[in-house]
């Protein structure tokens, strides 16, 4: 039997493993780039978040109806002794994340291709497929290497997100050859963009807070973690999982509690001391010792206080505004930063077509798809890798169900 996996990335790189320990299968792994894992490289700044101890089948959202099972076929502690037995020492965090002992995602990917080359998977470089054809015995691709045929394919190309990495949308593409439904695609994990002119002086802080999301006043999700301020936005892992949720909401607004453990009279309480206290003070030292100098300016400005005025000049009504700001500082959201930004794809081959205890395609036999390329997503943390690895460990497997 020849096999081959179309995608040399994370989910790509497991499936080509997985099928290459089938008794008389040949597995050729196709890539358009001139090297394997290039985003797997990059994941986790670098240091590639391998997956999360909390990840299970209700993490994951699918507009399709998928069921995740290849979270139960291969949970979290199967991709761990997976990449234990390829060599790679890992260590997890208080939060849950896992990452390379060496903190360098090029092990995760280095231990990947020793595995690849040790399982006598063919791996073929720069080898860009043009088209996918269904065959008399299985499948035909013609690709700038060269046309190829197999008996199982694998469609394992991810999705455009991360396009400076090389991303496409080829996967879908070669999906809708084949006759399937693919949902529109949208960027995913990214940075909010907002023309809020103060965040040029908050560029590069980062800060905890508790968080609103609004549409024209409806309150569309609460959460909480890292923000970051940027250049004409916000980022940073909180502000990443708020992304799927604003997705063709924009405008809508997002409100920022900096002092979460503080209720507003507590919070307003505590700054009417510091003026009773510290009187000589200026406005622009009233949140100092609370959060960063920087912020607590920015909030003293967006009050319409003066910097330099005396906390002994400032009026109860000011200190109230004050406080509102630490408390709800708002920011209109007017859309992301792109799917050249983005860390993951949302929306994908239409899971419903696929059988979810094999990934077998349910309109052409002998097709399997995993990882991005379906439509699966999960929040930020680790949870979309262990996808690519629990898809692409059950795609690999080359199941056959007849029912779906």
């Amino acid at each position: 039997m020849q096999t081959i996996v179309i995608g040399a990335g994370a989910s790509g790189m497991a499936a080509a493993i997985t099928a290459s320990r089938r008794p008389g299968n040949r597995v050729r792994l196709l890539e358009r780039q001139n090297r394997v894992g290039r985003k797997l490289s990059a994941t986790g700044n670098g240091r590639c978040n391998l997956t999360n101890l909390s990840a299970l089948p209700s993490s994951y959202h699918s507009d399709t109806g998928a069921d995740c099972f290849a979270l139960e076929a291969f949970p979290v502690s199967s991709t761990l002794s997976f990449f234990e037995k390829l060599g790679l020492v890992w260590v997890s965090e208080e939060d849950g994340r896992c990452y390379p002992l060496s903190d360098q995602a090029n092990s995760v990917v280095d231990v990947l291709r020793f595995a690849l080359d040790a399982s006598g998977v063919q791996t073929v470089l720069g080898c860009e497929v043009q088209s996918v054809q269904i065959g008399k015995h299985g499948f035909h691709l013609e690709t700038s290497s060269g046309d190829f045929s197999c008996d199982k394919l694998i469609i394992a190309c991810g999705g455009p997100a991360s396009e400076k990495l090389g991303a496409t949308s080829d996967g879908a593409r070669f999906l809708r050859m084949l006759g399937h439904s693919v949902t529109p695609l949208s960027p995913g994990l990214v940075q909010l963009r907002s023309p809020e002119p103060l965040l040029k002086s908050l560029k590069g802080i980062r800060a905890q807070a508790s968080m609103q999301l609004l549409h024209h006043g409806d309150l569309l999700l609460t959460h909480s973690g890292e923000v970051q301020f940027v250049d004409g936005g916000v980022s940073g892992p909180a502000i990443f999982d708020l992304s799927r949720v604003a997705d063709k909401q924009y405008p809508c607004q997002l409100l920022l509690d900096f002092l979460p453990q503080f209720s507003h009279n507590a919070l307003l309480s505590a700054m009417k001391n510091r003026v009773q206290t510290l009187p000589e003070l200026t406005a622009e030292d009233l949140f100092t010792g609370m959060i960063h100098n920087r912020l607590g300016r920015v909030l003293v400005r967006k009050a319409g206080i003066e910097a330099s005025v005396s906390l002994g000049s400032l009026l109860p009504a000011q200190l109230e505004k004050c406080c509102t700001q630490a408390k709800a500082f708002s920011l209109e959201l007017t859309g992301s930063f792109g799917m050249e930004n983005a860390q993951i794809t949302i929306g994908g081959a239409d899971a419903s077509q696929f059988h979810p205890k094999t990934l077998e395609s349910l309109l052409v036999p002998g097709l399997y798809a995993c990882g991005e390329v379906l439509d699966v997503d999960g929040p930020c943390g680790g949870f979309n890798l262990q996808w690519a690895w629990s898809s692409g460990m059950l795609a690999g497997s080359l199941c056959h169900e007849v029912t779906p």
